[in-house]
């Protein structure tokens, strides 16, 4: 089912207002969802939705909630999210270290205790649109971890995203590497369990710590597993989105104490930097404009459509479903289906049709 992403936006923001009460952080929430949905990470977008709702009602998700200040120094920002909407609380924090940096030329910002942030490339292009380049960790606390640290044969951490954006130059646009630790996110896995596809190859490890393609083993309560991206390199990557992102921020690294059902809780930490801090902003400018047209020109590998910088297959994914729909498969469908009847939605405003 292909579905306008304006008809899918009054639908998310339709539940979420249901849900928690407040119309205007619902559209902001949904249409951040959305945006994902467009950009190709459906992992991220509405179908999240169902995980808020149930969030919303067993109060771990304070859909009123606002960012605190808990520490103010200078460039050096402590912020506590108070379990808030992730897609609110985030962009109010990254509003203060934006302001921090315009004056500093620099912002380190430690946010703690964020219901889930939603795509973290949505923070890094936030700041990159300010002019600043920002490099993102975080670390994801939930009912049960997802991701087994490598040589190891259970989940032991969730996730843990990282992200680099970097503002877009006279000649390209802006390069935004976002990506979860693990080889899929766990949203992916949800989407091929939801669509009846195998996961990638070596995504997934089964109880026993073997190899398969098997998206239920991380579904059906066995104690299956994502495996981390590039073995120790991704491994390595997942364990600083504990330590600098929840540790840090005195948030938490992953724990079994910190389990909680319906809860998904992020810690950040984001550092923006000024390009033009040593006065240097042309220069790196045209020196990135050249490295770019340098990499970009090396010929496209057999069965490949070439060469695609960070960010390049979001814009064209973005492109191609405004204009045809966002896909969403049946047992996506399904659960937002649940998520509004469980919020209260009436039926009448239940999405039920599919786009021309």
């Amino acid at each position: 089912m292909a579905v306008d992403a304006g008809r899918l936006t009054d639908f998310a923001t339709a539940i979420l207002a249901h849900a928690g009460k407040d119309a205007g952080r619902a559209a902001k929430v949904a249409a951040r969802l959305v945006g994902a949905n467009l950009a190709g990470h459906d992992s991220h977008g509405v179908g999240m939705i169902p995980a808020y709702v149930d969030g919303i009602l067993a109060g771990q998700l304070d859909a009123a909630a606002d960012i605190e200040l808990v520490q103010d120094k200078g460039p050096f920002l402590l912020v506590d999210g108070h379990r808030g909407f992730g897609h609110i609380v985030a962009e109010q924090a990254m509003t203060l270290a934006i302001d921090r940096a315009q004056t500093h030329h620099f912002a380190m910002l430690s946010l703690r205790n964020s219901f889930h942030l939603g795509r973290l490339g949505d923070w890094g292009i936030m700041a990159a649109e300010a002019g600043f380049i920002c490099i993102l960790y975080a670390n994801v606390q939930s009912a049960r971890p997802l991701v087994a640290p490598f040589g190891g044969s259970d989940a032991r951490f969730v996730t843990n995203p990282y992200c680099t954006a970097i503002p877009a130059t006279e000649k390209h646009p802006m390069f935004v590497l976002d990506m979860a630790t693990s080889t899929i996110a766990m949203g992916k896995a949800r989407v091929a369990q939801l669509s009846g596809k195998p996961a990638p190859e070596g995504a997934l490890i089964d109880a026993q710590g073997n190899a398969t393609r098997d998206p239920s083993v991380v579904f059906d309560g066995a104690g299956g597993a994502l495996t981390a991206f590039g073995q120790h390199k991704g491994f390595g990557l997942a364990l600083l989105g504990d330590i600098l992102g929840g540790s840090f921020s005195g948030g938490g690294a992953y724990a079994p104490e910190r389990e909680v059902p319906d809860r998904i809780v992020n810690n950040m930490m984001a550092i923006l930097i000024d390009p033009n801090v040593f006065g240097l902003a042309q220069s790196f400018g045209v020196d990135v404009d050249s490295y770019i047209d340098w990499v970009k020109a090396s010929p496209a590998a057999p069965g490949t459509a070439g060469v695609q910088f960070p960010g390049d297959p979001e814009r064209r994914s973005t492109a191609e479903r405004s204009a045809k729909g966002i896909p969403l498969d049946a047992g996506t469908l399904a659960q937002l289906s649940e998520a509004a009847r469980k919020a209260g939605v009436p039926a009448s405003e239940h999405l039920c049709s599919t786009s021309d």
